[in-house]
């Protein structure tokens, strides 16, 4: 038995139809068009490109003056590099008891860290995390607070994730380790609810305050900051983000352990979750009666969002059969099913912050024509 694929790894990947022994420790490739699934090479496009435009984007608005953005994507891949070496292999670093093996991925076309890391979740972190700012930030939220855009921006990212997160498990995009009783559970249908709420929700409203906050402000000389100033504020909020994300996971944690309260943790993340709702819908719904205060329309946030959407729009589409068909919350294939009425809610709340967007930016130009 490797020290990379222990037991519980070798089951779960052999679920996802491969073995996680003799995997290259670095890097390693494989054909698009030979994966499990046609939706994967897909999937990677979308965020591949989307991270891609989003740091095209940013840049743009770094060389405006505005390093918030440019912060934002770097500091997202800082976090990235903080949280998931761990969460793959948590007896490298003396977690093993507290977390033990969590999930593993399935083969994609270009995979790191033996196997375990693929590409196009590298990606996500900074595609996701500057969806969300930057359709906040051109809302105007950001006028009314670090905090308040932060709220807003923790909303945005969870309908739009759990779309993409209810569905992996069904489409063997990854597949969760059941028997974790301590991280897997509670979970909403397919999905652990503590990743709802700390990872789809918590880590990037936190991350976006840190950034915004340590980022924002002025040199001495009343100049963007730049360089190494830049360079550290960056570093320091991506490395500071999962302590938020513990933060948040204190209620739950308190009825955890060797043998956990399930019930009541759900309970307790259930409102943690609703309230991730109420703030961020509270928010923008109170920044459209205002109907003043919005930024101009970029590129990326007119085009991206709807794009994600709508792809996943499609994914979802081609796996509803089986998501019928499905029994007892496995499909006919034997994978688990997501959680089709709350991913309902995400697609209309995606939806109605998309016509937002736009009805807002035409409100603007009508009064400015």
């Amino acid at each position: 038995m490797s020290g990379t694929c222990d037991a519980a790894a070798e089951q779960v990947t052999r679920r996802l139809g491969f073995d996680c022994h003799h995997v290259s420790p670095i890097v390693s490739f494989h054909n698009p068009f030979a994966l499990a699934s046609w939706t994967m090479p897909i999937l990677e496009l979308l965020i591949v490109a989307g991270a891609i435009f989003a740091f095209v984007h940013a840049r743009r608005r770094l060389r405006a003056g505005d390093p918030t953005g440019i912060a934002i994507w770097f500091a997202s891949l800082v976090y990235l590099l903080v949280t998931e070496p761990p969460l793959y292999f948590p007896e490298w670093f003396g977690l093993e008891k507290q977390f033990g093996f969590i999930f593993a991925h399935n083969v994609f076309t270009v995979q790191f860290m033996y196997g375990r890391l693929p590409l196009y979740i590298v990606a996500i972190y900074p595609a996701l995390s500057q969806l969300a700012y930057e359709l906040v930030r051109v809302l105007g939220v950001f006028r009314r607070g670090a905090l308040v855009g932060s709220i807003a921006v923790a909303f945005v990212c969870q309908v739009f994730y759990e779309i993409f997160d209810q569905l992996g498990p069904q489409l063997k995009w990854w597949a969760w380790n059941g028997a974790n009783l301590k991280v897997n559970h509670p979970a909403l249908a397919s999905v652990p609810m503590t990743s709802m709420l700390l990872f789809a929700s918590v880590s990037f409203g936190a991350l976006t305050y840190l950034v915004v906050r340590l980022t924002g402000s002025r040199d001495a000389a009343g100049a963007p900051r730049h360089g190494w100033s830049l360079t550290g504020r960056i570093v320091l909020a991506g490395v500071l983000t999962p302590l938020a994300m513990g933060v948040a996971g204190i209620p739950s944690g308190l009825f955890g352990g060797d043998h956990p309260h399930l019930h009541v943790q759900a309970w307790i993340i259930g409102v943690e979750l609703g309230l991730v709702w109420l703030g961020g819908g509270w928010v923008l719904i109170t920044q459209l009666r205002r109907r003043v205060g919005t930024e101009s329309m970029t590129p990326f946030a007119r085009m991206y969002p709807a794009v994600y959407l709508a792809v996943l729009a499609v994914l979802w589409l081609s796996a509803l059969p089986a998501y019928l068909d499905a029994e007892h919350g496995l499909t006919t294939s034997g994978t688990p099913i997501g959680s089709g009425p709350y991913v309902i809610a995400c697609f209309a709340a995606a939806a109605a912050l998309l016509a937002m967007l736009y009805r807002t930016r035409r409100d603007a130009q009508a009064r400015t024509g």
